[in-house]
């Protein structure tokens, strides 16, 4: 049994831990209220982008680059939202481990001949799918310090310079959808080419009354100007529900971490009395078995 020196140390230690854990939990609680108002705050209008859209590509002979469906896919980009920090559960490795499934199952020729390039958003992201020889073209750790839309949509807009020019014929965006504080969606979304079926389904289907809307100037010129910034949403939507499940993942993971801390500190209290009770009744032995020596002089 250890003794009473060692197990003191440790129960402090773990007391040292519990205090940052706690500290850490309040910390994520915080920005999780401040990710969760914007990210709540950008979903109207990325829905009504989405219904505004919709409506503009269901008009007779409208085409843009951007909607350009390619007779057959070349070449991927995938653009994989982790994180900067670790200590948040499995929020990073589950949604990895859905991309490498992805991949496996869907584009691994794409992937064994080179044909596969990844953007990592986020230290984590980074350093995982460069450890695994994946080819990833570009990364920006440190990016959740400076979370703005300015940084998302120059990325993107690369990429769908790169889709425009041929050089893509597919782009893919994945992310943790935040769904509640401790249970995240991974989700592995078609960005490029821009599916018009989908639009549908999600933007005017649900209107009994359809409205017959005049464009002004003309609907090929108001597509060519908004598409751009519907593309860019995508990215800007993706990278703020995975930084909320981010920061709910986090609390989720420093409260589990906290209550163990208190388990193990009950533990350690209840091995030291034992401890403690096993030195004095030795002592107590060693006494009466001194004095009865004593004695029998």
């Amino acid at each position: 049994m250890a003794n009473l020196r060692d197990i003191r140390n440790r129960i402090s230690s773990i007391k040292n831990t519990q205090q940052i854990t706690k500290a850490m939990k309040m910390v994520a609680a915080a920005k999780l209220r401040k990710a969760q108002q914007r990210m709540t705050a950008t979903r109207p209008f990325a829905k009504k982008l989405r219904e505004v859209v919709s409506k503009l590509v269901s008009v007779d002979q409208i085409s843009n680059i951007l909607l350009r469906q390619p007779e057959k896919v070349s070449k991927i980009l995938l653009i994989v939202v982790g994180s900067d920090r670790g200590l948040c559960g499995g929020f990073n490795n589950n949604l990895f481990r859905v991309v490498e499934n992805t991949i496996e199952d869907k584009y691994a020729e794409f992937h064994d001949n080179g044909n596969l390039h990844l953007i990592a958003i986020g230290k984590k992201a980074e350093a995982y799918f460069k450890k695994r020889k994946y080819k990833v073209i570009d990364s920006y750790p440190g990016f959740f310090e400076d979370l703005n839309y300015n940084n998302c949509s120059e990325i993107m807009e690369r990429a769908s310079a790169n889709f425009a020019n041929g050089t893509y014929d597919k782009i893919l965006i994945a992310f943790n959808e935040f769904r509640t504080v401790i249970s995240q969606n991974r989700l592995i979304e078609e960005v490029l080419p821009i599916q018009t079926t989908s639009l549908d389904e999600s933007g005017q289907k649900s209107s009994k009354i359809e409205t017959d809307y005049i464009f002004e100037p003309d609907a090929d010129t108001i597509l060519n100007d908004i598409l751009p910034v519907y593309v860019n949403m995508q990215l800007w939507r993706a990278v703020l529900e995975s930084n909320a499940s981010e920061q709910g993942a986090r609390m989720a993971a420093m409260d589990n971490a906290t209550e163990n801390a208190k388990d193990l500190e009950q533990e350690l209290r209840l091995k030291y009395n034992q401890a403690r009770q096993s030195a004095i009744t030795t002592e107590i032995s060693e006494i009466v078995s001194g004095a009865a020596a004593l004695e029998g002089q």
